[in-house]
């Protein structure tokens, strides 16, 4: 699960950063550093506890999965992994390639693999990503706060090169959600030396840490024992921490850096981002999601008809046009066209925008006890279009409707965390892999790790848990949408829009792209050559 949070950062980042720039000359080594927009992790980087863009991005390029998902298309392929086979589709035997070895020098082994899902499932480590071991058998053991066993039995090691992964049902699509960071692998040092790892993270991916600063920078340097299939070709990769996302735009523009990850909402206005950008503006059809999380945690929520109300009284269209320039698509459902499995036009009338109806509902629901806020973090250029939504909401319904923005997106999680929303609040989704399903279990089944609003509706569980056991993908995904209408006719989120993946390099950048995931692939990274 990766939560966007474009350019989170501390403000005394700004400082630095025009003397850090990676355009502009100076020494050799800054020559052949690549710099990157990037934002403040919300945890060490640590792949079972990392659920957030920038945190996830360092990951990325720390570690290599079992599966790597394609620049272009998303599609998976093996990565670590030599093969991945079942005859059942609970029962699945990994291999491993050899020659793989994390940046110590120590080797990639099966027990690497088991150890890390292990500890990523075990309750007193309290790991973002528990949840995605929950169907691993065993799982329900460990998961506690006080286990009653010491590792999940589904889990168990062959050979070096080889473990078998037993799972409490049926779950066809199982290997493709593999290349998720929360399935990568983790070093002995991890376990022997934890202060030591958080310190200095050893991985077993593209680029090998270098330095950090906290809240001005990471830095990064190629692993020339890389065993993977696409090799790094940059010396060094360079995370910078902004606090604006404009800023770090402007930056690129400008040649002070050369990678931006997403564009601000000014710059899609008109296109001008193309125009700033020129060959540098890139766009590709993304998993990424944009909503307003409804607290049903707060009685005032409880009524569907009040959330739908406010859902149709959007009106998407004309703010995807006027802030976003056109770029982005109006939500019709949970899932992105680019997901397996999309079925278009799932949410119907309830996310078409209809000042009639969405008063009825209103009505229908006894109206609203308000003002009725709407929040989002400021440092993640979400202002605009969150002042646009609260400005079609108070128009539409007539209701006292206010956007009361928090700084940063590490107050936003923290008010999710500890269900202290008192409002609607913005919720951004990236897909994990590229199938429908990734738009819902993680989200919408009861007591999911990114169910922030509390939903929980067992005909829902059990249409995903029935969708986990067809019998093949397509006939899955097919269990999915059914699911996906069920949870859409309760709507504990409103749909706002997808966005397609768009971002931007500097005129030194040859090639910096990202996947249809919006992850960093960092082996496309390339310079121009120095004149």
């Amino acid at each position: 699960m990766r939560r966007w949070a474009t350019a989170v950062a501390a403000a005394l980042a700004l400082a630095l950063l025009v003397s850090a720039c990676g355009g502009g000359g100076g020494d050799e080594q800054t020559a052949q550093t690549l710099g990157v927009e990037w934002g403040e992790p919300e945890n060490p980087l640590i792949p079972g506890n990392t659920t957030e863009q920038n945190g996830g991005d360092a990951v990325d390029a720390l570690f290599s999965g079992l599966v790597k998902y394609d620049v272009d298309t998303g599609q998976p392929r093996n990565e670590v992994a030599d093969a991945i086979t079942t005859t059942d589709n609970r029962t699945f035997t990994i291999r491993i390639k050899p020659g793989w070895t994390f940046h110590d020098g120590t080797p990639v082994t099966s027990q690497s693999f088991v150890d890390s899902w292990n500890w990523t499932a075990a309750g007193p480590n309290a790991a973002g990503a528990q949840s995605f071991m929950e169907k691993i058998d065993g799982y329900d053991e460990v998961s506690t706060e006080a286990p009653t066993a010491p590792a999940m039995r589904g889990l168990r090691v062959v050979d070096p090169q080889t473990f078998t992964v037993t799972l409490k049902a049926p779950f066809t699509i199982f290997p493709v959600t593999l290349g998720y960071s929360a399935y990568y692998p983790m070093p002995q040092k991890f376990f022997t030396d934890r202060a030591g790892y958080e310190a200095a993270p050893v991985g077993n991916g593209e680029f090998r840490f270098a330095s950090r600063t906290p809240n001005q920078n990471l830095t990064l340097v190629r692993n020339d024992q890389y065993a993977g299939q696409d090799k790094p070709q940059i010396q060094r990769l360079e995370f910078r921490v902004y606090s604006e996302l404009p800023t770090a735009y402007d930056d690129v523009v400008s040649g002070n850096l050369d990678h931006v990850r997403a564009i601000p909402s000014e710059a899609l206005a008109g296109n001008r981002w193309r125009t700033d950008l020129g060959a540098g503006a890139r766009q590709k059809e993304g998993l990424v999601t944009d909503s307003l999380g409804v607290p049903l945690y707060d009685p005032r929520f409880a009524n569907p008809a009040l959330r739908q109300a406010i859902s149709m009284a959007i009106d998407r269209r004309t703010i995807v046009d006027q802030i976003f320039g056109g770029v982005y698509t109006p939500a019709t459902g949970y899932a992105t066209s680019a997901a397996q499995g999309y079925v278009p036009n799932q949410c119907g009338e309830l996310c078409t925008f209809n000042p009639q109806r969405a008063q009825q509902l209103l009505a229908q629901a006894g109206g609203f006890q308000g003002p009725l806020t709407l929040t989002a973090n400021s440092d993640g250029g979400h202002d605009p279009y969150m002042q646009a939504v609260a400005n079609s909401i108070r128009q539409t319904l007539g209701i006292d409707v206010r956007y009361a923005p928090v700084p940063s997106f590490s107050e936003q999680r923290r008010l999710a965390n500890a269900q202290g929303f008192t409002g609607l609040f913005r919720a951004g989704w990236q897909g994990d892999y590229p199938d429908i399903e990734t738009f819902l279990t993680q989200l919408y089944r009861t007591g999911a790790s990114s169910n922030d609003y509390g939903y929980s509706n067992p005909a829902v569980d059990a249409a995903l848990a029935a969708a986990d056991q067809a019998p093949t993908v397509a006939a899955a995904d097919q269990g999915y949408a059914a699911a996906e209408r069920l949870v859409l006719n309760d709507m504990p989120s409103i749909p706002l829009w997808s966005r397609p993946i768009i971002y931007g390099n500097g005129a030194r950048v040859a090639q910096a792209e990202q996947s249809p995931l919006n992850r960093q692939d960092t082996s496309t990274y390339r310079l121009n050559p120095q004149g």
